[in-house]
């Protein structure tokens, strides 16, 4: 069984051996983590942006986050992955961070939060 969060959305379903109150402390401190790791070419975090698409917290506290880049050629293909992995792994409690990197779906601008709009003047 696993803790799945769909990070666009609101709201966690749980299934687990680990607490509620563990659980949405974490989930919490989780995106927090998220939000401070940026695209060194855009001014805005990658979670506002929409590249982190979905966040696995598992009973054992490992997690697994499935993310893409804005582009397949991004420079900072190499680096993103690992500053996603630190982020995370320094939350309180999380154990093993496991980062995947898909492209499909592709990701497009819609997935921006309207903060990263604001950020990136894309109205």
């Amino acid at each position: 069984m696993t803790d799945t969060a769909e990070v666009k959305t609101a709201t966690m379903e749980t299934t687990s051996a680990l607490p509620a109150e563990e659980t949405e402390r974490m989930s919490g401190e989780i995106v927090a983590a998220l939000k401070t790791v940026f695209d060194p070419e855009i001014p805005a975090d990658i979670y506002e942006l929409g590249l982190i698409y979905k966040v696995d917290l598992k009973n054992d506290r490992s997690v697994d986050i499935m993310m893409t880049l804005t582009t397949p050629n991004c420079p900072a293909a190499g680096e993103l992955p690992q500053m996603v992995e630190n982020a995370v792994a320094s939350v309180p409690g999380v154990g093993v961070v496991n980062v995947n990197l898909v492209w499909d779906p592709a990701w497009t601008p819609d997935r921006m939060s309207d903060e990263a709009r604001l950020v990136l003047n894309m109205w």
